[in-house]
């Protein structure tokens, strides 16, 4: 395993969890990394919307690719989103995950989530997982599975069952979105592996979840969501006349600096 796997594998400690925040392009990639964040994810939901085109709809092959290689140069650890691999073909998936590794990518998030908004057969998702263990080993790969953000019945007998078949098949973490509050624990304790869960605004605390045994929160579309009310907010403000600069708005100066120093021709 290279020196950036193991980085990114050491970051996932039950009961310390990492906050894993979600970039949608490389100016959001780089203002984290100025923060101090040592590895980001990507949001499909922002990657999609940033390029005028609908989530979960197996659409950002591309995009997940160039904004890899733009983003390539920043000194952090990058794990992508590829909803479900954009393909049910597991050769192509694993194909797609080595182009992703190649261009310095140390992470995979893999769903089970369809764009018909059913679940993929777990047997399926399995495969997936399996065939891109082969290809990139050490590349850490984060299971997800939609059983509650799809609301289909009997979501934690879901959950925990397509978890194990993906751990069984070689995911190094599995995530649940939408998990209600009180599974997270049993979550934690059954999976036998890392469990990713989403931030949820006036949900639990990082030390909350980190007394539950999670090893990571991600943020998800939040930041994104968040980044466009503030512009709505102030577009609005200045449309009435009235003085609605947000607090701590970056400077043009700082996010010039930011171009420079992370920028797409930047190879260090």
């Amino acid at each position: 395993m290279n020196d950036r796997y193991a980085a990114f594998h050491a970051l996932h400690r039950p009961g310390r969890p990492l906050l894993l925040p979600n970039a949608w392009d490389a100016a959001s990639a780089a203002a984290l990394a100025a923060r101090g964040h040592s590895a980001i994810g990507t949001t499909s939901l922002g990657v999609a919307a940033a390029g005028g085109k609908p989530d979960a709809a197996a659409a950002t092959r591309g995009e997940n690719l160039d904004l890899a290689r733009r983003l390539r140069g920043l000194p952090v650890l990058l794990t992508v989103d590829v909803e479900g691999g954009f393909s049910d073909d597991p050769a192509a998936v694993a194909g797609y995950v080595a182009e992703l590794a190649a261009l310095g990518v140390v992470g995979i998030n893999l769903e089970d989530g369809r764009p018909d908004g059913t679940l993929a057969p777990p047997e399926l998702v399995a495969a997936k997982v399996a065939a891109v263990r082969a290809a990139v080993p050490g590349l850490f790969l984060n299971a997800r599975t939609d059983a509650w953000w799809l609301g289909v019945p009997k979501p934690l007998e879901q959950a925990l069952h397509r978890a194990r078949a993906y751990r069984d098949a070689g995911a190094h973490a599995v995530f649940v979105p939408g998990a209600p509050d009180d599974t997270v624990g049993l979550l934690a304790a059954e999976v036998g592996v890392p469990l990713n869960v989403l931030h949820r605004p006036g949900g639990p605390s990082l030390a909350e979840l980190g007394r539950l045994g999670v090893a990571r929160v991600s943020t998800g579309s939040l930041l994104f969501r968040a980044a466009l009310g503030a512009a709505l907010d102030l577009a609005d403000a200045v449309r009435a006349g009235r003085d609605g600069e947000p607090r701590a708005v970056p400077s043009y100066g700082w996010v010039q600096e930011l171009s420079g120093r992370f920028g797409a021709d930047h190879t260090g």
